[in-house]
């Protein structure tokens, strides 16, 4: 034994706890093949098979649409686990960071597109769809300097109800269920909408209290530091 602490010599000294708050050096420590990242290559993964199992044989079989249902659900339902692991277990990394939203948004906009190719769905969906997702990650970018907009409830109602409607969309339904279908679509239209502009209103709250408080600090520098020169004046005296 070296006497040594555990810090010394290159451990941590402590347990990971679960569930706990992450530090610099545990999202470095992270290594990029752990499960959570793992599951989000799947989904990038999944995204051209599950484009090739929708549109072979013309797009309109049953037994290859229920095959790329399968693909899609496997890939909401991975999405639901990853960022979870990775908070919980500090699996956090750069690459997770980046790969987990373009996954998310690679395999809603490549079902979106693919069903309003074969036309089943409105062009107009897909364009209010992806625009609205496209256009709050821009938000989250121009906001970041100042605060990250967390994730509402109602945001997590709208993925729910777009993974829902689009996995419905992908099977082949008829009757009843494609009356559905389009009840629950509508749905989910009108949560993008909704929880879009909530974003914009919290992105817009956000920037202008960042922006006063960069201004405030700004202004209050040079009379900290005048009132600091005159403090150490005195005390020198």
């Amino acid at each position: 034994m070296t006497g040594a602490p555990a810090s010394a010599a290159g451990g941590s000294g402590a347990k990971p706890v679960r569930g706990g708050k992450l530090g610099t050096a545990a999202v470095n420590q992270a290594s990029l093949w752990n499960i959570a990242n793992l599951l989000t290559m799947l989904r990038l993964v999944l995204v051209p098979g599950f484009v090739l199992l929708l549109l072979h044989n013309g797009g309109y079989d049953p037994v290859w649409r229920s095959f790329a249902w399968a693909a899609f659900a496997i890939a909401m339902i991975t999405d639901l686990f990853d960022g979870h692991l990775a908070r919980t277990y500090n699996l956090v990394t750069d690459f997770g960071k980046i790969a987990d939203p373009i996954a998310d948004k690679a395999i809603m906009g490549a079902a979106l597109v693919c069903l309003s190719y074969l036309g089943d769905l409105p062009w107009w969906v897909t364009g209010v769809i992806l625009f609205r997702e496209l256009g709050i990650t821009l938000m989250r970018f121009w906001v970041i300097r100042h605060a990250v907009i967390p994730a509402s409830r109602g945001g997590k109602m709208k993925t729910l109800a777009q993974g829902t409607a689009v996995g419905m969309y992908v099977l082949a339904l008829t009757g009843p269920l494609a009356t559905l279908r389009f009840w629950v679509m509508a749905v989910a239209v009108v949560l993008t909408v909704v929880t879009g502009l909530d974003y914009v209103r919290q992105a817009v709250v956000l920037r202008r209290k960042g922006l006063a408080a960069e201004r405030a600090a700004a202004a209050a520098g040079p009379v900290q530091g005048a009132t600091g020169s005159r403090d150490s004046a005195e005390a020198e005296r």
